[in-house]
């Protein structure tokens, strides 16, 4: 973790030299364990957690707000379980919004992969209302919750300008689904959808697909990365234009019947 806390913050830093507002990690950015086993050990409270309390230090020091996802404990004491969360970090320091991961990805392909994450995840239970940031009014969804568009819509209904996906794909889905349903999201919500992936292999276990990716409301891709791991973390930019979200949603308000 402290090595992910490294990486982190060269990405951080990075940000803070072109100007950035807010720095979007990804999904288990503290750590993706082996087993269950180990992903409960190593996981931490905030107040005890290494990796959250140097991310707070760098949100305050730089006054950037930063999304990241990580672990938290359950707050069933004898749960096996733990909680796989969407934190966000404001400028002072302070962890002021948390989502809980409401969709676990449970997959087994037949001669190909196969994941359980409910066997170490507990579901969160709740939509988090979109919230207020400098670049806009943020809605919070996590990988897996992409396949299923109630989330986004619902954020879009509450004035979210952009909705985010934090992610850990595997690369079998990531090569069939992941760029069609992020730029799905962006245009049935004519919302920004902004993607930070993890990439490259974790462990003998796992790997993820990457393609960390910044979608315009109208579908287009802005910013893109690769599926390679790097000697060091990349980074990409992009520019929100809030008055472009409020035009599209003029010019073509997508009156939705329920």
């Amino acid at each position: 973790m402290e090595n992910n806390l490294k990486q982190c913050r060269f990405v951080i830093k990075k940000a803070v030299e072109k100007g950035a507002k807010v720095v979007f990690l990804p999904e288990a950015s503290d750590y993706i364990g082996g087993s269950p086993e180990e992903s409960k050990q190593l996981c931490k409270s905030v107040e005890h957690s290494i990796f959250l309390q140097g991310l707070q230090k760098e949100a305050k020091q730089h006054s950037i707000g930063i999304s990241v996802g990580v672990h938290e404990p359950s707050d069933d004491p004898d749960s096996k379980r733990i909680k796989n969360t969407l934190l966000y970090i404001d400028e002072s320091g302070k962890i002021t919004q948390r989502y809980q991961k409401l969709h676990l990805f449970d997959m087994e392909i037949e001669g190909g992969p196969t994941m359980k994450e409910s066997n170490s995840i507990e579901p969160g239970n709740e939509l988090l209302p979109p919230f207020d940031t400098p670049v806009g009014k943020l809605g919070s969804c996590t990988c897996f919750d992409l396949r299923f568009p109630e989330i986004a819509l619902f954020a879009k209904r509450k004035g979210a300008d952009i909705i985010v996906y934090p992610s850990a794909f595997t690369p079998t889905t990531g090569k069939a689904h992941w760029e069609p349903l992020l730029r799905a999201r962006a245009i049935e919500t004519l919302s920004y959808v902004i993607a930070s992936a993890q990439v490259g292999a974790h462990n003998e276990k796992r790997s993820s697909y990457g393609h960390s990716i910044i979608i315009s409301p109208w579908g287009e891709v802005l910013a893109e990365l690769g599926g390679e791991k790097k000697d060091e973390p990349e980074v990409i930019f992009a520019e929100i234009d809030l008055e472009r979200v409020r035009k599209l949603r003029t010019e073509m308000p997508l009156k939705r019947r329920t």
